[in-house]
């Protein structure tokens, strides 16, 4: 393992360990709720937008590390931004853990989202990876149930 994977395994740890922003949003704008029946990880997002800005977002459930940490660092990630920005992130994140394991990118580009990079070796994790972003997709368009399959 290289350092930088070592390093990545250790904030994934991190953020299951110590999930930010866990729990619920009593009078959300907008939520949804995610499942993985692969891994059993069951996710559900809030979200309060001021116009078209997150001014909070949390999520809730129970899942395998990847999953959790997932939701963890997008919610860190996306308070503040505007729907516009969440939803690039969203392209962006997507195609770091699905793209070819040979294209190459560079971590200084992706932030935190850097860390699951190491996800797109292991197909089966690429759906606990993404589905806190699928249900926040999901959210933002009216809170439909998502079913990673």
């Amino acid at each position: 393992m290289t350092e930088i994977q070592a390093l990545y395994q250790q904030v994934i740890l991190d953020h299951n360990k110590n999930p930010r922003n866990f729990g619920e949003i009593d009078h959300a704008t907008c939520s949804a709720a995610g499942h993985n029946p692969l891994c059993g990880d069951q996710i559900n997002i809030y979200l309060t937008l001021d116009g078209d800005v997150i001014s909070d977002i949390r999520f809730s459930g129970s899942g395998c590390a990847i999953a959790k940490s997932s939701g963890s660092i997008m919610t860190s990630i996306l308070k503040g931004k505007t729907i516009d920005e969440a939803e690039a992130l969203f392209g962006k994140f997507h195609h770091l853990v699905t793209a070819d394991m040979d294209e190459e990118f560079d971590a200084d580009d992706f932030g935190k989202l850097a860390v699951f990079a190491g996800v797109r070796e292991f197909p089966a994790r690429v759906k606990c990876a993404s589905l806190a972003w699928h249900t926040l997709k999901s959210a933002l368009e009216g809170g439909q149930i998502v079913t990673t399959e």
